[in-house]
């Protein structure tokens, strides 16, 4: 019989839908990264941008798909590997990795947002010949006069013509968030399926045309290729300066770290794990870890797909001065389908392009960015119960979705204007996050396929361990040659893990006098029968017993000397012995026998000793008359007895029992009597 009850009633089972609308959903923020990635990647590594990029999808088929997929079987209810690294671990150095991972993982998500809206701002104002971006423009000098007449003319030079435009963007974007917070799993999904596919249809018919372009005038891609043979790479900060395809390769692989971005997104997959739907009550849950699956290699295949493409064809087909300042600045596909200037020797523009296809174009990429870290609001639905309550950080008010929008929105605004709205600024930032979160998975994956090979055994399993390993230093490898680059994207990280620490802190505290027990599991049979027995038992004469402290007859004795109890009064001894402190929820295992004329109870799986005391007495008030919880006199001063508390679940027991006691049963008549000797 629950003590406690649920943990978080506020929080619902996320609905089910079929993959492939999952995988629409993921394509809001995964797919959203075409809009900037090949303009990202022309900036960084020249010409060789192609190459660097089929790096990259090297690394996502054959790197992170594989962990992936892997921790899609071992997690079958979703929640990332950091749900996994939480099982893992043990202990308050465990649990504070996992609040460390938190912080890199909120900064991931911020940044997602803040970078997609810079981008989308990007996009209107690099296409002022639409009418709809063109009547966006106008609304953005008009805001920039009126700063300029109430404020100040450095306030003006501060919010810029980008930063004012992404602002407006972001409150569009709340806007629409907050219209759609009822039923917002479900509503999002009937917006992401329809405009996820329109977007990849757009991005394929310019992808399509600019290839078929590349195709009749092959002599481009041999001037390309012979530019990149002779080192004419037009790289900004180049390590140096060789002809010859060894260098190209060796470079290429080097630009991996600054390329991140084109995993961006990935990671959210096992996040969505619990929205894909299976087999109603297959145990295990074999449908939907292959769903998952299927989630994970269709994203992978299509971004593949479309990283290559639009890389080798923006490459190849815009001119170098464009993306230096230029109209295809963070927006390269979309300077295509507005029918912009080409290189020499390739025709003007490439068919289908102009204002028309451009408009269509703009509104679909700027659409699909503003409503980038959707799936972020739906991974704060899982991730905030699957760990902060876990660890004692219940808000019941943040599952409202008013209030977790507003708190989402004010950190993206903060980030907004720290960063003024620049996506080049943004971008090292945004890949450490994500970098850190691929290889916390890494790093799992290959705990876990460990741990299996040393149960299982197996030459095959081994061989597969060391492919995980392989994995997991590469990804470690280049996100420590990000972060040390990205000092923004620690500090934001480190700003967030401070928050989560802190509130974890003061959440516990404030709790303090929560029971905190969900219920009580039974060793065997036996135990269940004398534990209802118990219940409904007269026994006046709880003995809380410090199990190795002394021996019980010993106790005894004590205990009738000091507290004046009578030989015919019975004693059951209750025995508890913690597990792992640095939870907060517990469901004691309850184990029941008879040694010599007395009762012993013996709790296990406690994370607090005062919990689990006071949980054992009141459930045996239910049922009969409240017993006496009989003590001897604590030891200790009282700031060390209240750090123990707190830190271990030890202390100043008798003292706690009581005030638990007090505060869970308002009737004093029902309450059991703690007895201090």
């Amino acid at each position: 019989m629950p003590v406690l009850g649920d943990p978080n009633p506020a929080a619902s089972k996320p609905s089910e839908h079929y993959w492939i609308w999952v995988l629409c959903l993921l394509g809001l923020d995964y797919f959203s990264t075409l809009a900037y990635q090949p303009s990202i990647t022309f900036w960084l590594a020249g010409r060789l941008g192609p190459i660097a990029t089929a790096v990259v999808v090297v690394v996502t088929l054959f790197g992170a798909l594989p962990v992936y997929c892997y921790l899609a079987g071992r997690a079958p209810a979703g929640g990332s590997a950091i749900g996994m690294l939480a099982d893992l671990v043990r202990g308050w150095r465990g649990k504070t990795l996992v609040l460390v991972l938190l912080g890199f993982a909120a900064t991931d998500f911020t940044m997602l947002k803040t970078l997609s809206l810079a981008d989308a701002a990007a996009h209107v104002l690099g296409s002022k010949d639409t009418g709809w971006t063109a009547a966006l423009h106008e609304v953005v000098q008009w805001v920039n006069r009126l700063v300029t007449e109430y404020l100040s003319e450095s306030a003006a030079d501060f919010f810029t013509d980008q930063l004012v435009t992404t602002l407006l963007l972001g409150m569009l974007g709340f806007v629409f968030w907050f219209m759609l917070r009822k039923g917002f799993n479900r509503n999002v999904l009937r917006l992401a399926v329809p405009l996820v596919a329109v977007y990849l249809i757009l991005n394929g018919i310019v992808l399509v045309q600019g290839g078929l372009c590349l195709w009749n005038q092959p002599d481009l891609v041999q001037r390309w290729a012979d530019q990149v043979h002779e080192g004419h790479w037009i790289i900004h900060h180049p390590f140096w300066v060789h002809d010859g395809w060894g260098s190209v390769a060796l470079l290429s692989i080097l630009f991996l770290p600054n390329l991140a971005l084109g995993l961006s997104g990935f990671e959210m997959s096992m996040i969505l794990m619990p929205q894909v739907s299976g087999r109603p009550g297959e145990e295990p849950p074999r449908t939907r870890i292959r769903n998952t699956r299927k989630v994970l290699i269709a994203a992978a295949l299509i971004m593949a797909a479309y990283l290559l493409a639009s890389s080798f064809v923006t490459t190849l087909l815009i001119p170098p001065e464009e993306f230096a300042d230029g109209a295809a600045t963070n927006r390269a596909l979309a300077y295509l389908a507005h029918g912009g200037r080409l290189v020499e020797g390739a025709p003007t523009a490439l068919p289908w392009s102009g204002p028309w296809f451009g408009a269509i174009y703009d509104l679909a990429t700027v659409l699909i960015l503003t409503l980038a870290g959707t799936s972020v609001m739906t991974a704060l639905a899982v991730l905030l119960p699957r760990f902060l309550l876990r660890f004692g950080m219940e808000l019941r008010w943040i599952h409202r979705w008013g209030v977790l929008l507003v708190l989402f929105a004010g950190v993206n605004l903060a980030v907004t204007l720290y960063f003024r709205a620049s996506v080049e600024n943004q971008r090292n930032a945004y890949a450490s996050g994500v970098l850190v979160l691929i290889s916390s998975a890494c790093v799992v994956a290959y705990v876990e396929k460990r741990r299996r090979r040393e149960i299982l055994g197996g030459a095959g399993r081994r061989l597969a361990e060391w492919f995980f390993a392989g994995v997991c230093v590469l990804f470690v490898v280049v996100t420590l040659a990000v972060a040390v680059r990205s000092g923004s994207g620690l500090l934001i990280a480190a700003l967030f893990i401070l928050a989560i620490l802190a509130l974890s802190v003061v959440s516990r505290a404030v709790r303090a006098d929560e029971l905190r027990t969900l219920g009580f599991d039974y060793k065997d049979e036996q135990a269940k029968l004398l534990w209802d027995s118990l219940r409904v038992a007269d026994f006046p004469a709880l003995v809380p017993h410090r199990p190795g402290r002394e021996e019980r007859d010993q106790k005894e004795k004590q205990i009738r000397a000091e507290h004046q109890l009578d030989p015919d009064v019975d004693i059951v001894f209750l025995e508890v012995h913690t597990d792992d402190p640095s939870n907060f929820y517990q469901t004691p295992l309850v184990e029941i026998f008879r040694e010599d004329k007395r009762l012993v109870l013996r709790l296990s799986r406690c994370v607090s000793i005062a919990h689990a005391i006071a949980a054992a007495a009141l459930e045996m008030s239910r049922c009969s008359k409240p017993p006496s919880l009989h003590f001897g006199w604590p030891e200790g001063d009282l700031l060390t007895s209240s750090w123990n508390y707190f830190a271990f679940g030890e202390g100043n027991i008798p003292w706690k029992v009581h005030e638990l006691i007090k505060l869970a049963e308002p009737d004093p008549a029902k309450r059991p009597r703690v007895i201090v000797g």
